[in-house]
C-alpha cells in the first residue's frame, strides 16, 4: 500500500482498477508503482493477486520450500517490499477533485510501462465502512484509534504487519 498523507476521511475519493491481461513481472510491477506514487493526487494502492507461499502448505510436498520466480523484493519510493502474490491487478485510490489529471497522466504510464494489454474500471472497490470482522478483531470504537486508511483492509485472520506495507 503506498500513501499519501491525507486521511481517507477527510476527502472525497474514488479507486481505478488496473487489470492487466497477464500477470506483472515483479520488475515491471517495481516500474510502475514508482510512477504511480510520482502522481499528484493518489491516497493509496493496492496489489492483488494468487498468493506466492514461501513452503508448500499441504499435499505431499508439505513443507518444502517453494522457490518461485516472482517472490522477490521490490523498491517503491525507497522502502522495500516483498512480492507475497504474484500481481494481477492494482487498485488506486484517487482524491476525486484531481481525478481527470490523474487519470491523463495514469494512461501514459500504462502505455509506456506495460507491453500488454490492460483494462481500467473506476468506482469503488475497497471497504470504506468497518466490517462485522474489524469488530471482532479489534473491538468497538477502534475506528477512532486507527488511521481510516486500513478500515476494511486487513484479513481478520492475518497480522497487519504480514498484509500492509506502509510507503512514506
Amino acid at each position: 500500500m503506498c500513501e499519501s498523507d491525507k486521511l481517507h476521511d477527510e476527502i472525497n475519493v474514488i479507486d481505478i482498477k488496473i487489470y492487466p491481461n497477464r500477470f506483472l513481472k515483479p520488475k515491471t510491477t517495481e516500474l510502475l508503482l514508482n510512477k504511480i506514487c510520482g502522481l499528484e493526487g493518489y491516497v493509496r494502492f493496492l496489489i492483488h493477486g494468487p498468493s506466492l507461499p514461501k513452503k508448500v502448505f499441504y499435499g505431499p510436498g508439505k513443507g518444502h520450500d517453494v522457490n518461485h520466480g516472482d517472490r522477490k523484493s521490490i523498491l517503491v519510493n525507497g522502502n522495500g517490499i516483498d512480492l507475497k502474490v504474484m500481481v494481477g491487478e492494482i487498485i488506486i485510490t484517487v482524491e476525486l477533485d484531481k481525478f481527470n489529471d490523474f487519470m491523463n497522466q495514469l494512461e501514459d504510464i500504462l502505455t509506456e510501462t506495460l507491453s500488454v494489454e490492460y483494462s481500467l474500471l473506476v468506482g469503488i472497490f475497497t471497504r470504506t465502512t468497518s466490517t462485522i470482522s474489524d469488530y471482532l478483531k479489534y473491538g468497538i470504537g477502534f475506528e477512532n484509534l486507527i488511521d481510516k486508511r486500513y478500515i476494511g483492509l486487513i484479513d481478520s485472520r492475518a497480522r497487519s504487519s504480514e498484509s500492509i506495507s506502509i510507503i512514506k
